[in-house]
């Protein structure tokens, strides 16, 4: 059979890489959730791929480059666009659509509005536009400002942001009460658990349902400082199926999960992060981060590795968790309140911020604040085999 070719656009948002497709561009049978849409996804991201580098397809084998937004007008009237999210597996025929990207969240509005997906009313010549996101994975709202110039979106900047090359424009986004659906920030009621780990013992954990479902644990707790980069945890085999044990654990007490086995296929979601007090160290790109600079280190892992920067929905989380007095995250950062952290990273350092407050005896996080930015790369058509979904 012949190939097929679909509008889509590359953007870049944040730290992340991912293909978007606006609903209605999709062939007739992926415009529904299921087999088809799945399929052509993993078709066009180039998975499954045993040898795990995503050649044949739009993936750059790693988690933050295996990515699809699919984009729709909203039916709301309080949103402008509906945001759906799918993390698909590189080695594995399976895309994850149990959350959000926080980094592709930054592209949402840019992407909006060139698309027309944004009523033109709403968009100033020059000023910055304000892009209600309804974030269907986790059913919550997102706000996107974005900068624009004589009616177009403004991409090109002088923002800077650790992990990416070069600087662009800043595009501020807010979490809305960033609890996933209905749950609660905290699943087990608590602010800090013990954590019964298979071959690690017994560990403090903070588990957190903000941004997306996370557990914190202390890097002194599995032998390490806090510093570490990516080759000293993805290189180590044994040290990975460790963290994937953890977050199996920690999925079933956080109620994300019914047995253990179901964590297989549930990657993307919680994610595994680990925190330690400010210190020194050198970051990947060979910046130099000083222990003054910083709140607290915290390093965390998507899809089975340790993320080169940090996820935005992981930032999220430490946000929120920072926030509240007593988490892990808020110790680590040396307690008390605070509405913003700045932690180190493996590609440099992240300011971000949340607002906590107390309702019925409930924590809840009001809105949680980051800085990132967004890019066209490429637009135009994806080709994928008729046959392929």
């Amino acid at each position: 059979m012949n190939q097929i070719r679909i509008p889509a656009t590359y953007m870049r948002g944040g730290t992340s890489k991912g293909v978007f497709f606006r609903l209605d561009d999709l062939p007739e049978a992926a415009r529904v959730p299921g087999k088809a849409r799945d399929r052509l996804l993993l078709r066009v991201i180039g998975s499954p791929d045993p040898y795990q580098k995503q050649i044949d397809g739009m993936g750059g084998a790693t988690s933050s480059t295996s990515k699809a937004v699919i984009l729709s007008k909203s039916a709301s009237p309080e949103h402008d666009v509906d945001y759906l999210f799918g993390q698909v597996a590189i080695d594995a025929p399976f895309v994850d659509w149990s959350g959000n990207c926080g980094n592709l969240s930054a592209a949402v509005g840019p992407f909006a509005i060139a698309s027309g997906l944004v009523d033109p009313a709403r968009l100033p010549d020059d000023g910055v536009a304000e892009v209600r996101i309804w974030q269907a994975n986790i059913g919550k709202t997102i706000i996107g400002r974005v900068a624009m110039v004589d009616g177009r979106v403004q991409e090109t900047g002088d923002f800077e942001l650790d992990g990416v090359t070069f600087p662009a424009a800043e595009v501020p986004v807010a979490f809305v009460d960033p609890a996933d659906g209905e749950g609660s920030i905290f699943p087990t009621g608590n602010r800090v658990d013990d954590l019964e780990v298979p071959g690690i013992g017994v560990l403090p954990a903070t588990m957190i349902n903000a941004g997306i479902p996370t557990i914190f644990v202390n890097a002194a707790d599995l032998g390490y400082s806090g510093t570490e980069l990516q080759e000293a945890i993805n290189g180590d085999a044994e040290a990975l199926e460790r963290f994937e044990t953890l977050r199996a654990h920690g999925a079933l007490k956080m109620g994300l999960i019914r047995e253990l086995g179901e964590a297989a296929g549930r990657q993307h979601t919680p994610k595994v992060a680990f925190v330690a007090s400010p210190a020194g160290y050198t970051a990947s790109s060979g910046k130099a981060v000083a222990a003054e600079e910083i709140d607290l280190l915290v390093r965390a892992l998507s899809m089975g590795k340790l993320h080169h920067a940090m996820m935005g929905t992981a930032a999220v989380a430490i946000a929120s968790a920072a926030a509240i007095e007593g988490t892990l995250v808020n110790l680590a950062a040396g307690g008390g309140q605070r509405s913003a952290v700045t932690f180190g990273h493996p590609s440099g350092t992240l300011r971000v911020g949340a607002e906590a407050s107390r309702v019925h005896g409930r924590w809840v996080i009001d809105q949680a604040i980051m800085s990132r930015s967004a890019r066209v790369l490429m637009e135009g058509w994806v080709r994928v085999p008729a046959d392929s979904f």
